[in-house]
């Protein structure tokens, strides 16, 4: 009996993760105060949001956040908070894309997996600014609808029609390569 005798292939199509990508980025924003600060208090980022949105082999992330600079002035005898909102498009390059997904159900999100945060402040050489170097970190996900070949046993199921099964299993999956399937063996 050969294999086609017992067994058929179907394809089903389904919503699935067909493309993800991550992306650490180090960007520096120079805030002009209203006073020339003397030294830095400290730098906070808040208010931070974001959305994400397809863009050709990527994923765009589009947001904004707020930078406070808490700050001395007048030889250390002043302090006072300078603000400021900063927009960015950050692209996030998917390392892995299903070809085969179906582009017109394409839904895009982010996380950001680290918010942006200060990790040096400093004034400016010349003195009227405040240099703020600022760290993030997004994870893309595509999902979109595609075709998925699953194999279908022509009897029954034999020893597992009794049995109870725990799919439960959360296992990791993301750094499974579709690609080293091989489609004779589906």
């Amino acid at each position: 009996m050969s294999l086609s005798d017992k067994h058929q292939c179907r394809e089903i199509i389904t919503k699935a993760i067909c493309g993800k990508g991550r992306k650490f980025s180090t960007v520096t924003h120079t805030v002009t105060p209203p006073h020339n600060p003397t030294s830095i208090l400290g730098a906070w980022i808040i208010n931070h949001q974001y959305e994400a949105v397809a863009a050709g082999d990527g994923i765009e992330v589009i947001g904004t956040y707020d930078i406070n600079i808490w700050y001395s002035y007048d030889k250390n005898s002043q302090t006072d908070v300078a603000k400021e909102t900063v927009s960015y498009v950050e692209l996030v390059p998917l390392s892995y894309l299903d070809p085969k997904h179906r582009a017109s159900t394409v839904e895009v999100s982010a996380e950001a997996t680290q918010e942006p945060s200060c990790v040096e402040a400093s004034v400016s050489s010349g003195g009227g600014n405040v240099i703020i170097r600022v760290e993030r970190e997004f994870r893309v996900e595509l999902v979109a609808e595609t075709k998925v070949r699953v194999l279908v046993c022509g009897r029954g199921h034999g020893d597992y029609e009794d049995k109870e099964f725990d799919f439960s299993d959360d296992g990791d999956y993301e750094d499974l390569d579709p690609d080293s399937l091989d489609d004779d063996e589906l």
